[in-house]
């Protein structure tokens, strides 16, 4: 496996950005955190500023396997507001390569028409942008190429869920054990 690049416009939500970059790296996936915003930091929800790897215009999408939209206000819309970003959310797509998102994120899918026909999920109050997809309660939810997730309370799940994608179950739970995660129902 390749590299994974997760994207992060101002306002991006913490939790799950990074919970998916530390599960992605303890896994060894080449994981890379990606500015849209033009400047070397970038500022999330909460006020946590985070130095990211690279900046958008440094991305060789031809190195890229996966491509991660976190959530967060008003991070989410900075991302479907990034033309080349989205001129790249649409490529994979038609490539059939791997494209992720959560909370509000999955929302950007759901505009673009990528979730037609898919099982998703999103936060509670975005799943009317999950336009023609079969919304799921699920924490996270894998249907081909997509995987989405419900929000920060599920950061775990949905990282968890694209180690799985990209290295097998048995290395996910193998993780899962490693961090003490336990899913309780």
């Amino acid at each position: 496996m390749g590299k994974v690049c997760v994207f992060f416009g101002t306002g991006y939500e913490e939790i799950e950005a990074l919970t998916v970059v530390d599960l992605l790296r303890r896994a060894g996936i080449d994981t890379q955190m990606v500015s849209v915003t033009g400047e070397e930091s970038v500022e999330g929800s909460h006020g946590i500023t985070v130095k990211m790897d690279l900046l958008l215009e440094n991305v060789d999408f031809g190195e890229v396997d996966m491509i991660v939209l976190p959530g967060g206000m008003p991070g989410t819309k900075e991302l479907e507001a990034c033309g080349p970003l989205m001129e790249q959310v649409d490529a994979f797509y038609q490539a059939g390569k791997y494209i992720c998102a959560i909370c509000a994120a999955p929302s950007i899918l759901g505009h673009r028409g990528m979730l037609k026909g898919k099982k998703a999920c999103s936060f509670p109050s975005f799943e009317s942008h999950l336009e023609g997809a079969e919304v799921t309660k699920c924490p996270a939810q894998t249907d081909g190429n997509i995987i989405t997730g419900r929000g920060m309370g599920c950061a775990i799940d949905f990282g968890l869920a694209i180690v799985e994608k990209l290295q097998g179950k048995e290395q996910a739970k193998a993780l899962a054990e490693k961090i003490v995660y336990e899913h309780c129902q």
